[in-house]
């Protein structure tokens, strides 16, 4: 039995994973070899709150302490995921799973947990992120819209299902930017971004077309359901207040397309693009569905 103990204590400290356990009172007593290189320190330097207080990044200490403390008085199993400073100073993204243990009488005995590093896997999550969103408003960039809404044009087309667009920009933008100033205008691309989040729905495609530009993808949504939204959109910008700066007023000119006989999925963005462009010549705050319909003036 001792030397199974020992080939037990010898797994444990060499296996890859940072390996740590907990008593009745929360404390942590035990780290392994693993755990203990990866942080440069000590057993006696990481126990009790040790490594929490001088490894957890503060951003997430809070939230770590919550999870941990809320896990533990319910004696139930619990994941979660934070930044662990490293022996060079690095933090370090980490999925860390606790589980209680009980003794061979069935008590409570505390907690182990078991660690992995997961930062390769976050920056590759992050540098996607990056290649599909606009840096600015968070939004969906042009590129993905094209690549998302390609595929939306081939499904509408097979299975006989609407589609439709939606293509906006911001009336008299350039006056803004320059009575204001280009802070003050980034400002109010950000705050449309999230006025119009509030309206589409999740499967929606919603992206930053170039400047002050915007598109909204639509599948499955025939021309009136896709007036309707615009409208929606429409009053969420003209309600947009930005801090300090109350006599600006803020609006879009909208075009709405829905899929006809478009030959592609730039054709359709085409007519939207042609729709916004009759409704700035309308005097702008306003939805022009194409061709020519007038569909809302505010």
């Amino acid at each position: 039995m001792g030397l199974e103990l020992e080939q037990y204590k010898l797994i444990v400290e060499n296996t890859p994973n940072l390996i740590w356990v907990s008593g009745v009172d929360g404390k942590c007593y035990y780290f392994n070899q693993t755990w203990l290189d990866f942080r440069g320190r000590s057993l006696g330097e990481e126990c009790g709150y040790g490594w929490f207080e001088e490894g957890v990044h503060p951003d997430d200490q809070e939230r770590c302490l919550n999870i941990y403390k809320e896990n533990f008085n319910k004696k139930q199993e619990f994941q979660m995921v934070y930044r662990l400073k490293r022996h060079d100073g690095e933090y370090r993204w980490i999925d860390d799973s606790g589980a209680p243990f009980y003794d061979d009488a069935g008590k409570f005995s505390g907690f182990v947990g078991s660690c992995v590093d997961i930062t390769e896997r976050i920056r590759g999550q992050q540098y996607k992120e990056r290649a599909t969103r606009d840096g600015l408003t968070g939004i969906l960039n042009r590129q993905h819209f094209f690549d998302s809404m390609n595929e939306e044009y081939f499904k509408a087309l097979e299975n006989d299902v609407p589609l439709s667009l939606i293509m906006f920009d911001v009336d008299k933008f350039k006056l803004i930017n320059d009575s204001y100033g280009h802070l003050i205008g980034d400002q109010v691309l950000k705050a449309i971004s999230s006025s119009v989040n509030e309206v589409v729905r999740d499967f929606d495609v919603f992206a930053r077309y170039g400047g002050d530009e915007f598109i909204v993808g639509l599948p499955g949504t025939d021309r009136m359901a896709a007036n309707q939204v615009a409208i929606r959109i429409q009053d969420n910008i003209n309600k947009i207040v930005i801090a300090n700066k109350k006599d600006l007023k803020i609006s879009c000119s909208i075009g709405t397309v829905t899929l006809n006989e478009e030959k592609s999925i730039e054709d359709l963005i085409d007519r939207a693009d042609k729709a916004l462009y009759i409704c700035k010549n309308e005097g702008g705050n306003c939805v022009v569905n194409y061709p020519q319909k007038l569909a809302h003036k505010a």
